[in-house]
């Protein structure tokens, strides 16, 4: 399973289900497709995924605007829009809400790819400009973290995999992944995603 999640918010289908293949096949996880508003709304305020790819027009009470204002104002979670939509009134709205990126319809592959990929860094840049240090994300946690992982929740920061951090680190894939599940535990978080936004709060608070 890919150490990024990415939540689909498109009210079309077919292009929601060839959205979703595509990213499995580059190999990130989709941990949902949210086809509305409130829809999207509800999983959101419960689950934290790594990346949001949201279509701008959708049904319901909001559009992909609102949803984007909404993660903007609670979680802090990249965002990239994608729309046919690409007219100057959109984009004047829709760059308020400072978006990560945008993938204007019709897309391919290597545009998907790239918008993920520069969305994760400039999050991950964004994270590391906050001066993280150990006094601070020990502030928030239930005990203090190991100098081990506080090495790992940095190289996390980075948007570093797992792989990444073994081979870094020179310990095995399992052996970070003890030591992150150890970490999130003490940050009292599920996932790396969640470790994140806490990280973004403590610092941006």
């Amino acid at each position: 399973m890919s150490d990024v999640s990415i939540l689909i918010i498109e009210d079309e289908a077919l292009i929601a289900h060839d959205i979703a293949r595509q990213i499995k096949k580059l190999g990130y996880e989709v941990v949902g497709i949210k086809n509305e508003y409130e829809e999207a709304i509800n999983f959101l305020d419960i689950h934290s995924p790594s990346l949001i790819i949201c279509d701008i027009m959708i049904d319901g009470d909001g559009d992909g605007i609102d949803i984007a204002q909404h993660v903007y104002n609670t979680k802090k979670i990249p965002l990239v829009f994608l729309t046919a939509l690409s007219n100057r009134r959109t984009l004047e709205r829709a760059k308020k809400t400072l978006p990560y990126g945008y993938i204007v319809k019709p897309f391919n592959t290597r545009d998907l790819l790239s918008a993920i990929e520069i969305a994760l860094y400039k999050h991950s840049v964004e994270i590391e400009k906050l001066q993280l240090n150990p006094n601070k994300i020990n502030s928030i946690c239930t005990e203090p973290l190991s100098a081990r992982e506080y090495e790992i929740l940095i190289e996390i920061t980075k948007g570093k995999t797992n792989k990444d951090i073994a081979q870094s680190q020179f310990i095995s894939v399992s052996t970070v992944k003890y030591h992150i599940g150890k970490l999130l535990e003490k940050l009292v978080v599920n996932n790396r995603a969640e470790a994140l936004h806490k990280i973004i709060d403590l610092l941006t608070g």
